[in-house]
């Protein structure tokens, strides 16, 4: 998973602007007037090869020194908690500020490498005045200007260097199910019943789960880890400190999964979260289970399950070719039915097929329907492969790639799914030049 790189630091500094540099467009606000960026934002980046995720943690304003300490405080604590490196912006056009120097006491409390980012240093003047902040104690200090560029390569070097290598994945690791959805739809009930215990808080209150929790399931012979998510809200309701990061655990913990199972509310339905959560879900490539929990308070007489289930897989096409399950956490009804269907999926996803079983598929595919020719081109496909890749990918060899049309790569994907069965799995499939 891509390490969280935190951008810390009292308003007006320049953090939004150097966090639109480091993930190279502009996603945050930028104005000279502190508070700006009330809504946590966070974006991608990749440097020397290394990806990571970067954090502009603007959003507070100063209106007197006690609500700047509680904001600022809240800030920092949790950047500390959940970041892997942590940006500390001053700015020396104004010098140390007391307000620096109360970040700097916060920021001393951590064994998390932190980062001194002086910005503003555009000049030899203000090279020489950018000196001053040696005094503030960090042994990393970089002196740039976010506006121009200048030193952003430095710092860029300097992040990457604390990131490790990616350490190679075992062969034999456990599954990893994600449990996600909008806040209060059961996800927490849900891990509770599988474990026989209150393993996590559960009320009424939507957002109870703060934390992505990972439990340890060992059962019936079967093993894997469970992780309960907060529930992903929508971006305009998400206000509160904790409330980002909830958000961003979650993403995270989709990141994490090999399986994700999609919680949605029998009483509700399919709402456009769900399928923003589900659209994340095949992005990221991962399988995909959707549990329809409260089952039991649904109308069954106006709202049988196969209709239900028809509607769903409407909303969710294109792809549409995912186990549903409808469920009732309370009742506990059909909840290990789910861990079966989460670990088939798993099994599909990891599936791998040999070349040779693969160009027989080929052979008989081609045979019903060949592609067809575009412009007097015609296509031949010579032979595929699966790619060695963490899920199911396949390259197909032919003459004449750009001319395979989106309609004949849908009939490619539809008959392997027909033959080797990946229901609730993504698949990729490319076209290369031979």
């Amino acid at each position: 998973m891509a390490e969280v790189i935190a951008i810390v630091g009292r308003p007006n500094v320049g953090k939004s602007t150097l966090f639109n540099r480091m993930i190279g467009q502009k996603k945050s606000i930028i104005d000279d007037v502190s508070g700006v960026t009330r809504d946590r934002i966070y974006g991608e980046s990749e440097w020397n090869g290394k990806e990571f995720m970067v954090i502009d943690t603007g959003g507070y304003v100063l209106n007197s020194d006690d609500v700047f300490e509680a904001a600022i405080r809240e800030q920092v604590e949790i950047a500390i908690d959940e970041a892997a490196i942590i940006l500390f912006m001053v700015d020396v056009a104004t010098g140390i500020t007391d307000q620096d120097e109360f970040v700097t006491r916060l920021l001393r409390k951590t064994d998390k490498p932190v980062i001194l980012v002086v910005n503003k240093v555009d000049n030899n003047t203000r090279q020489l005045q950018a000196n001053e902040f040696w005094s503030l104690g960090f042994e990393n200090t970089l002196f740039l200007s976010s506006i121009s560029g200048s030193g952003t390569g430095e710092l860029m070097d300097a992040i990457t260097d604390m990131i490790p290598e990616d350490a190679s994945v075992e062969k034999n690791e456990l599954p990893k199910f994600s449990i996600v959805g909008q806040p209060n739809v059961g996800k927490s009930s849900f891990v509770n019943a599988l474990m026989g215990e209150e393993r996590n808080i559960v009320t009424d209150i939507a957002g109870t789960t703060r934390d992505s929790l990972h439990s340890f399931y060992k059962k019936f012979d079967k093993e894997f880890i469970l992780i309960d998510t907060a529930g992903l809200r929508k971006k305009n309701k998400v206000h509160e400190n904790l409330e980002f990061y909830s958000v961003l655990r979650a993403v995270r913990a989709i990141e994490e999964a090999d399986v994700c199972f999609l919680m949605i509310d029998a009483t509700t339905g399919l709402e456009s979260q769900d399928l923003s959560i589900f659209s994340l879900i095949i992005k990221r490539m991962k399988g995909v289970v959707v549990l329809v929990n409260k089952w039991d308070l649904a109308d069954k007489e106006t709202n049988t399950a196969k209709e239900f289930e028809e509607r769903l897989k409407n909303k969710l096409a294109p792809f549409n070719d995912v186990p549903i399950l409808f469920i009732s956490v309370l009742q506990k009804q059909r909840i290990f039915k789910a861990l079966e269907l989460g670990l088939e999926v798993h099994a599909r996803r990891t599936k791998k097929i040999t070349t040779s079983k693969l160009n027989e598929f080929l052979q008989e595919a081609l045979e019903n329907y060949p592609p067809p020719s575009i412009k007097g081109k015609y296509v031949k496909i010579k032979y595929a492969t699966q790619l060695p890749l963490h899920y199911p990918s396949f390259a197909f060899f032919c003459n004449n790639p750009k001319y395979v049309k989106e309609s004949y790569r849908n009939y490619i994907e539809n008959r392997l799914r027909a033959t080797y069965n990946f229901t609730g799995v993504p698949i990729n499939i490319y076209f290369r030049e031979k």
